[in-house]
């Protein structure tokens, strides 16, 4: 049974992989980078975000932000204090309660909340006072309610941290090392030694053998975009969509490094062409860490429609809507490697033999 030879070819790479350089090389990077960067200009040990809150009434919401774990909380007397307040930076996000907020939430009547945003806060840590606020209403209501909030903006305009604008970058090291080395390097490295063609007289076919590299790049990919993103508490509001684009980036970058592994002879030559098209894969995150460039020239790079999403989701309140062109431009991408990839199989079968 063609899965079953396939699943003995995957188990097999994934017993031989911690062997190979590469594949180490492609877990421990990635993970020493960002550690690095959080270390050095980000937030791993930083504190909760701080809410500001002026209780025009007496809501519940004040005693049940006070023991949420994941915020700060600050009371102010009226909301020029805490527009003040949200103005310098000492508290991130700022909300009014008018009086009666409760009773109406629980009778499901709409609500207008003014709130302030400090313009320099985090993104992700504005992502984790409104879910914590959604959290509280929710509690308090018993339900989902009707809540409209008005946001000011206050200070300067929204500015991604160092580690923020260097997130990209991460994450394109995590897909790209992960998903196309790995399987590129183990299929040169077994042309280099001969095992391949050992291989390929058993019942498995050259067809098996790439699907189960292919495979293993992509779950070593999926894995340590994950890890990347946990470890930068950048998952975002929607995890799932968010699970689907390094999916889709992780499969698109094992189909390359197939592609280079089936017309690469050996690892030498490997290293020299990654080194070559290195720059064409990481433009897009270059991009992303100077905002003074136009960021349309990130857009002629297929590696931009893997990490602008991915980075768009877990900073901003995004929907399906409003990255469904790039995922659409992402899967033509994928097509067009596996056709490339479809294309240069009988060279390969060649080479084997």
């Amino acid at each position: 049974m063609r899965l079953r030879r396939i699943l003995a070819l995957l188990s097999r790479e994934a017993f031989q992989g911690p062997r190979n350089f590469i594949f180490v090389f492609a877990v421990v990077i990635p993970v020493a980078v960002s550690l690095a960067i959080s270390l050095l200009f980000g937030d791993l040990f930083a504190s909760s975000p701080t809410l500001g809150v002026v209780d025009l009434g007496d809501s519940a919401l004040l005693p049940l932000a006070e023991i949420n774990p994941a915020i700060s909380l600050e009371v102010y007397a009226d909301s020029e204090l805490l527009r003040e307040a949200v103005s310098s930076g000492a508290v991130d996000f700022g909300v009014v309660l008018p009086a009666g907020f409760d009773q109406a939430i629980r009778q499901n009547t709409p609500q207008r909340l003014e709130a302030f945003v400090w313009g320099e806060s985090l993104s992700s840590d504005r992502i984790i006072i409104a879910t914590a606020i959604a959290g509280l209403v929710r509690e308090i209501a018993a339900q989902e309610a009707p809540i409209d909030i008005v946001v000011n903006t206050l200070g300067d305009g929204q500015a991604l941290s160092l580690d923020e604008r260097l997130l990209p970058t991460v994450v394109l090291m995590a897909i790209i090392i992960g998903g196309s080395l790995v399987p590129a390097s183990s299929l040169v490295l077994e042309k280099e030694q001969g095992t391949l063609r050992a291989v390929t007289v058993t019942p498995a076919t050259l067809n098996d053998v790439f699907i189960a590299k292919g495979t293993l790049g992509t779950l070593v990919s999926v894995i340590m975009g994950v890890i990347i993103l946990l470890i930068n508490q950048a998952f975002g509001q929607q995890p799932l969509l968010l699970l689907l684009f390094l999916t889709l980036g992780a499969v698109m970058a094992a189909l390359f490094g197939l592609l280079l592994g089936a017309l690469t002879k050996d690892i030498t030559s490997l290293f020299a062409t990654v080194k070559t098209v290195g720059i064409f894969l990481y433009a897009p995150a270059i991009v992303f860490l100077f905002p003074s460039l136009p960021q349309w020239i990130g857009r002629l790079f297929p590696t931009y429609y893997v990490v602008a999403p991915v980075m768009a989701i877990t900073q901003q309140s995004v929907t399906f809507a409003d990255v469904a062109t790039d995922l659409a431009i992402l899967v033509g991408l994928l097509l067009l490697t596996a056709i490339g990839l479809l294309a240069v199989m009988p060279r390969s079968r060649l080479q084997t033999a």
